[in-house]
């Protein structure tokens, strides 16, 4: 397909995704309450200018797919903004609702980790990639995708058919976004088997996936054979005449053979050559009417001799695959199969060969071509030519009868169309699809829940409903949520509010469901729902979002600002972010409004604001004209002072706006990434990597930056091949820092701490600016601490001060703390809450530096700023068993483990069980902690431990209850 028609395509995508919730809408009529002067005649005006120029643009969207030039809304007067856009339309509590999630979601999640869990230990290695599979169906909704990146490695690595192989390397890249990176080749493995294009092709399972060698090296899909020069003369076989005993005649021509050779091909040549028909009497055979040419009877002669194609054109090989399926002669299929699957390595020869390997059946030569347009992925899904192979029912059956239409195929295709567009008919297809193939339970409710959830955006609310239903009768509970939505949406309140409180009462409650709940009541009985589902899970952002728009609509716009900041300060999202600018405008500090926009468009770069009519950067473009102009070195300036104050969302803003003005610097690319994964954002994150590598202006440089994407994405060892090929080039900081950083990732004995200290040291002898050294001395003097040179430590501790690295307090603190002044570690803990914009870490940690009131006050302003911080429930729980409290403890910990699934958390709550003689409870717990981390040392002692006390406890059970018995 022409690029232009695959630009085209891509530009369609984006106009017409707006995927993330928006919270705005149009609304003329509100008159702008509480946000300026609303019916003046400039602002009317102004008004007008606007729907006129969104209206040209909806058109222009539609009839070329492009959004339009920022230039062409310059002209509009920057002094009537505030007014204008208070009369655009204030936020609507009608107009937000939560979005449903479309990943599998449990009541008892701890309970669903732990049947995993047992399910892994107790199954077959065969069985053990599928089963990997669905621990990755249950961590896609988890906001740390690590876990299901393991997930998809461990399967990969316990797969042993080609087309499971083909599925998870070709998704395994698609989670690196490889696409992405420039001067990347789809068919590229880069030495790693386990994505290595020719691995995935053989078949077999493999356990040693570090030290094998790639495939690639090896030069074919088969084994090596001798070279041997092959013949088509007749005259083959040292010239033996008598060698042949018989002939093909095709035609005019006739084809010598060996009678028994030919025979030993397939048993139906066996059947006729040596069998009761008449042919097993003639020497001379007419083959005329078998589709066969001349050149590849010939061909087939050959191989019958010499069990080999690798001579022959690909257009006679195609023959002999042909006349292999019409006679079964197996050999033979699978060595044209293999031979023709060599020959794919680009899109267009898989397009031409597919057809062919569906046609007669070539289980290699569809996988290899299969294997292109997965690792084509996300392009390949804008070619009419490759998904017209995946999305009818004729196309699953056709693929099914080579061994390739499978759950997992489906899955990662539908993933990425999700991704892609939610609302779109392929979508829709490649789910359905998804669901026919569905087998296993689990399996069965990803796919309803999910077309339930495609149908709910299409608004095709009656097909909502029944697919929901279908996902609630195979026991996923969560769909209830999709079943009241979709009753609501047809109009049916009640019935949703219905269903809704009977599902609190007979399940154990949830936050989500007060959540769904509240959609469907009024007064103070949704506000209730609203706090309650806070309560019990702080992550939710539709309460906070709700109230603040509530509280504007009461003209409470600085109360609505503080309900939103609430969330924000912990959990950084487009929408959160969209509304709090909202809100700033009204409030006429455009600074403010600028910063989180800017901030905004880090994480989506094609958000669309005002209910999706306005693209960000359009906004932005308006606003500016509203600010104070700042230089490339102004910026440099505001970054250097919001770091230091621990302002990641302002920094993130200014890197933006610097951004703009060098939007090919891939130093502050890394830059946005690092901020990025302070506020786990780690898909945008992994975004910024991948652009600073693309932009990287060296060969060293960007090898640094793929050092980064590997470790993000769990390569560690290969991250630290990179860093050390970087260095081989030219030394830099980011080199050594980044093979330190790893190497203090993996490794814990005092030599190798050693080690990574003179890597920090060397890093620090090479040029970079302040705040990344800040870093590096940071780290440094942490690991100076762990190797006992205290003194060391602060002197690192100190100098990273006096270049305003603010975090640099908490480690300072660390070494008063070892050195027994508490008194001067929390002093220098209060400096760090003083300075900090964002502190809740900063609580957490000055709590280990007072007595138990004041760190109980310390560690409840932790929560109270960021619930997901989950030290302070440990210690609170910690205490709670101290007084015997063991019911209060267990309560403790689990509040928190229903909202924030924690290895530690977990862990302990299973230590308390332990303690208590509740060893089912601890076996449970030890099963989910070790679903999270198999290799958790102190989870699986336990859970040995507490499995040998249950045995001993049922089996003098029962000898009681047998001896009552008698």
């Amino acid at each position: 397909m022409p690029q232009h028609l695959f630009n085209t395509m891509r530009s369609i995508k984006m106009i017409d995704g707006c995927k993330g919730t928006q919270v705005f809408a149009i609304n003329p009529t509100d008159g702008g309450g509480g946000g300026g002067g609303g019916g003046g005649s400039v602002g009317e005006k102004f008004f007008q200018h606007l729907q006129d120029h969104l209206r040209v643009n909806s058109i222009r969207s539609k009839s070329h797919r492009r959004y339009q030039s920022l230039s062409q809304i310059n002209n509009v007067n920057p002094n009537a903004l505030a007014e204008a856009l208070s009369i655009y339309g204030l936020p609507n509590t009608d107009l937000i609702e939560p979005q449903i999630d479309p990943s599998l979601k449990f009541i008892d999640f701890v309970g669903t980790l732990a049947e995993v869990y047992n399910k892994l230990e107790n199954c077959s290695e065969l069985e053990k990639s599928g089963v990997y599979m669905e621990q990755c169906a249950i961590f896609r909704g988890s906001p740390d995708p690590k876990l299901f990146r393991r997930c998809l490695r461990s399967a990969r690595e316990h797969a042993v058919d080609v087309h499971s192989k083909v599925v998870l390397s070709a998704w395994l890249r698609f989670e690196r976004r490889e696409d992405e990176l420039f001067g990347v080749s789809s068919m590229d493995c880069c030495g790693w088997k386990m994505e290595c294009r020719k691995s995935s092709l053989v078949a077999g399972y493999s356990t040693e996936f570090a030290n094998d060698p790639c495939s690639c090296t090896r030069g074919s899909l088969e084994s090596e054979v001798e070279d041997q020069e092959c013949s088509t003369s007749d005259g083959y076989g040292d010239g033996l005449e008598d060698d042949y005993d018989m002939w093909f005649c095709i035609g005019d021509e006739e084809i010598k053979c060996n009678r028994y050779k030919i025979a030993s091909l397939s048993r139906p040549f066996k059947e006729m050559l040596y069998g009761s028909f008449m042919e097993s009497r003639k020497e001379r055979i007419y083959f005329t009417q078998n589709g066969i040419s001349p050149e590849g009877l010939r061909a087939a002669e050959l191989f019958s001799r010499t069990k080999n194609v690798d001579s022959f054109e690909p257009n006679v090989v195609l023959e002999l695959l042909m006349l292999s399926n019409r006679f079964c002669c197996d050999e033979m299929k699978h060595a044209c199969d293999s031979y023709l699957a060599s020959l794919v390595d680009d899109m267009d020869s898989a397009v031409l060969l597919v057809e062919y390997g569906l046609e007669e059946t070539s289980y290699l030569l569809v996988a290899a071509c299969l294997q292109v347009f997965l690792r084509e992925l996300p392009s390949s899904m804008h070619n009419p030519n490759v998904m017209r192979l995946f999305c009818s029912s004729e196309a699953r059956e056709r693929l099914a009868l080579c061994g390739h239409a499978s759950f997992l195929l489906y899955s990662f295709l539908s993933q990425i169309a999700m991704e892609e567009d939610m609302k779109s008919n392929t979508t829709v297809m490649l789910l359905e699809r998804m669901g026919e193939c569905a087998n296993e339970n689990w399996q069965k409710k990803l796919a309803f829940h999910q077309l339930g959830c495609v149908m709910l955006e299409r608004k095709e609310y009656k097909d909502a409903q029944k697919w929901f239903e279908a996902a609630v009768n195979e026991n996923h509970i969560y769909s209830l949520v999709g079943v009241a939505r979709a009753k609501y949406k047809r109009g049916h309140k009640y019935k949703a509010y219905k269903l809704m409180n009977s599902l609190i009462s007979d399940y154990p409650p949830s936050g989500w469901m007060y959540q769904e709940r509240s959609l469907y009541s009024s007064g103070n009985e949704k506000k209730m729902d609203l706090y309650t589902a806070t309560e019990m899970d702080p992550t939710l952002s539709y309460p906070y979002k709700h109230r603040a728009v509530s509280m504007v609509e009461e003209d409470k716009i600085g109360a609505a600002v503080s309900e939103i900041n609430k969330i924000i300060g912990f959990k950084v999202s487009p929408d959160c972010l969209e509304l709090r600018a909202w809100f700033f405008i009204l409030l006429e500090d455009y600074e403010g409004a600028l910063r989180d926009l800017r901030a905004l468009l880090t994480l989506d770069p094609q958000y669309m604001m005002f209910f999706g009519k306005l693209h960000g950067d359009q906004l932005v473009e308006l606003l500016r004209h509203h600010v104070q102009q700042w230089s490339q070195a102004d910026c440099w300036m505001h970054l250097y002072d919001r770091w230091s104050s621990v302002d990641d969302i302002g920094s993130l803003a200014v890197v933006h706006h610097m951004l703009a003005n060098d939007p090919g610097k891939s130093l502050l690319r890394f830059r946005q990434s690092l901020l990025l994964l302070r506020l786990n954002c780690q898909k945008s994150a992994m975004r910024s990597l991948r652009m600073a590598r693309n932009h990287a202006a060296s060969e060293h440089e960007r090898l640094i930056y793929e050092g980064w994407v590997l470790y993000d994405t769990g390569y560690r060892e290969e991250a630290i091949a990179k860093a050390e090929e970087s260095i081989s080039i030219q030394r830099s900081f980011e080199a050594f820092f980044l093979k330190a950083y790893v190497l203090s990732e993996t490794t814990t004995d005092s030599e190798s701490s050693l080690y990574v200290i003179q890597l920090l040291e060397e890093a620090l002898r090479c040029p970079s600016d302040g705040l990344r050294k800040g870093q590096a001395l940071s780290n440094l003097a942490s690991i100076y601490v762990e190797v006992d040179k205290l003194d060391h430590a602060v002197d690192c501790y100190m100098n990273a001060l006096n270049i305003k690295h603010t975090r640099a307090h908490q480690g300072l603190a660390r070494v008063y703390h070892l050195r027994n002044q508490r008194k001067a570690a929390y002093d220098e803990m209060t400096k760090l809450i003083e300075k900090a914009r964002y502190n809740a870490s900063a609580y957490e940690k000055r709590s280990e530096y007072c007595d138990r009131e004041m760190a109980k006050n310390d560690l409840s302003m932790a929560t109270r700023l960021d619930p997901l911080r989950s030290y302070p429930y440990r210690y609170r729980a910690a205490v709670l068993m101290d007084d015997h409290k063991e019911a209060e403890a267990i309560a403790e910990l689990s509040k928190v483990i229903a909202f924030k699934l924690d290895l530690q958390l977990l862990h302990l709550r299973a230590a308390f069980h332990d303690s208590m003689g509740n060893y089912s409870c601890t076996i449970r717990d030890c099963e989910a902690a070790l679903c999270l981390d198999p290799k958790h040392s102190d989870s699986l002692e336990l859970y040995r431990k507490a499995q040998d006390r249950y045995n001993e406890q049922t089996r003098v059970e029962t000898e009681k209850r047998h001896f009552a018995q008698k």
